[in-house]
C-alpha cells in the first residue's frame, strides 16, 4: 500500500492497470480477466512462466510465488528472496495479503444473498444504509448495489483523501498509525468529505469505497459481519484453509515472506519492511489474507459455476468496457484478452508490500496466481502472457 504504489488496486489490464496505477496506492487493487475464445493451452512445461518471473526479478521484484493449476496438475515456483535480512527464499506456500481480490468475494456474497432472495443488486444503498450516503453531492437514495459492485457508482475513493494518504501510505503516517483500528464507517465518512467522481450510473472510476459499503451492506442484510459470510459461503464449503479475513490482526499466517514497500510518493529511497499491519485500512475492499493454491480453487470453482447460479454468474461477468473490447470489469470480476486471444477472467489485489494477481479461463481449467512481496514496481502481463500464450 505504499502511496504512489499500492494506493488502489489495480483493475482491468491495460486500461484497468493503467487505472489502477492511479490508484495504486492504496492496497486494495484489482486484477484483470476475461472469456476465453476456446481456452488456453495446457502445457505442462512451464519454463517460459518462469524466465518471466525470473525477469521481474532482475528488474527489481524483491520476490515471487506462484502457482499455476491446469489439465496436468500442479505447477509451484519461487524466484527471487522473502526476507532481504536473512536471504530466504520465497516459499510458494506463501501467505500473503491479497488485497482487492477480497472484491470478489464480497460481490459473490452480494450475488448469493440476491439468488436468495434477501436482496437485489437494483436496491438503492439507502436502503441498507438509510443516510450513510450523504455529503457533498453524495445521495444514498439514486446509488444501487450493483452500481457499487461494477464501480459506477461515482462514490468518492477515500484512499485519494490527502490526510488518509499520509496516515497510511506515506512512512511517517505509516509507522505511527500501522496497528490503528479504522471503522468502516469511519472510512465512509472520509469519501463522504469529498464531491463525487460523477452522477451514479453516467461513468466508471474503480473506488475502494464503494466494496467498504457492500461490506456493511451485507452485515446489515444478514446480521453477521461479511467476514463471517465469506468464512460461511466461501472459505468453508471450498475448504480454503489458508484463506482469512483476518480483521484488525496485524499478522500473517506461517509460512509467510516479509512484505516491502518504499511508503513514499516515488519509488526512490529506502524499503521498510511493512509485514505487519492492521488491514482494517482496507476493510472490506481488501482485507483478505490468503495463498496461490486456494485463490486458484477459489476463482476456478466461481467460473464453473460452484458458488453461483448460472443468473447471478452471468451478471458477474456483464462487464463495463474498459478497454475497448479487451478488457473490462464485471461486478468484483476483471476481464482481458492477453496477445494470443485468450481471454482471462479474475482480480488482481495490491497493499503494503503485496501486489497479486489470480487470473483463470473462462472454463475455469486453467489458473494462475502470482504474488509480488514488494510493492513500487513489477510488471505482471508478461508473466501472464508466458503463462498462457506460451507454446
Amino acid at each position: 500500500m505504499s502511496a504512489r504504489t499500492t494506493r488502489t488496486i489495480r483493475p482491468t489490464r491495460t486500461a484497468l492497470l493503467a487505472a489502477t496505477a492511479v490508484a495504486a496506492a492504496v492496497a486494495l487493487a484489482a486484477p484483470a480477466v476475461a472469456a476465453v475464445p476456446a481456452g488456453a493451452p495446457a502445457r505442462d512445461d512451464h519454463r517460459a512462466t518462469q524466465k518471466a518471473m525470473d525477469a521481474n526479478v532482475r528488474d527489481g521484484v524483491i520476490g515471487i510465488a506462484a502457482q499455476a493449476k491446469d489439465e496436468h496438475g500442479v505447477w509451484k515456483a519461487t524466484s527471487g528472496v522473502g526476507d532481504l535480512r536473512t536471504g530466504a527464499p520465497r516459499s510458494a506456500r506463501d501467505h500473503f495479503r491479497v488485497g482487492s481480490i477480497t472484491k470478489t468475494f464480497v460481490s459473490t456474497v452480494l450475488l448469493q444473498l440476491e439468488a436468495e432472495g434477501r436482496l437485489s443488486l437494483d436496491d438503492k444503498v439507502e436502503k441498507w444504509l438509510p443516510g450513510v450516503v450523504r455529503g457533498k453531492g453524495h445521495d444514498g437514495r439514486e446509488v444501487t448495489l450493483r452500481q457499487l459492485l461494477n464501480h459506477t457508482s461515482g462514490i468518492a475513493e477515500y484512499t485519494s483523501d490527502e490526510r488518509f494518504v499520509k496516515d497510511v501510505f506515506l512512512a511517517d503516517g505509516f509507522h505511527k498509525n500501522r496497528y490503528r483500528t479504522w471503522s468502516p464507517r469511519e472510512l465512509v465518512g472520509i469519501a463522504m468529505k469529498h464531491e463525487p467522481a460523477f452522477a451514479p450510473g453516467t461513468d466508471w472510476s474503480y473506488s475502494n469505497t464503494n466494496y467498504v459499503l457492500a461490506g456493511l451492506v451485507i452485515e446489515k442484510a444478514t446480521g453477521n459481519s461479511y467476514a463471517h459470510e465469506i468464512r460461511a459461503r466461501v472459505i468453508k464449503p471450498l475448504g480454503l484453509t489458508d484463506t482469512r479475513v483476518p480483521g484488525t490482526d496485524p499478522t500473517l499466517p506461517k509460512p509467510h515472506s516479509r512484505a516491502y514497500s518504499k511508503l513514499a510518493e516515488t519509488t526512490d529511497g529506502r524499503t521498510y519492511d511493512v509485514t505487519e499491519f492492521n488491514p482494517s485500512a482496507a476493510g472490506a475492499a481488501g482485507a483478505m489474507v490468503s495463498d496461490p493454491d486456494d485463490l486458484n480453487r477459489f476463482y476456478s470453482a466461481l467460473l464453473r459455476g460452484k458458488l453461483l447460479p448460472k443468473k447471478q454468474l452471468a451478471e458477474m461477468k456483464d462487464v463495463i468496457p474498459l478497454d475497448g473490447e479487451r478488457g473490462g470489469y464485471g461486478l468484483g470480476l476483471i476481464t482481458y484478452e492477453l496477445s494470443c486471444g485468450v481471454r482471462l477472467w479474475g482480480h488482481s489485489g495490491g497493499i503494503h508490500g503485496s501486489s497479486s494477481e489470480t487470473a483463470t479461463t473462462a472454463d475455469g481449467r486453467h489458473t494462475f496466481t502470482y504474488n509480488f512481496n514488494s510493492d513500487w514496481n513489477g510488471d505482471s502481463l508478461p508473466i501472464m502472457e508466458a503463462e498462457f500464450c506460451a507454446k
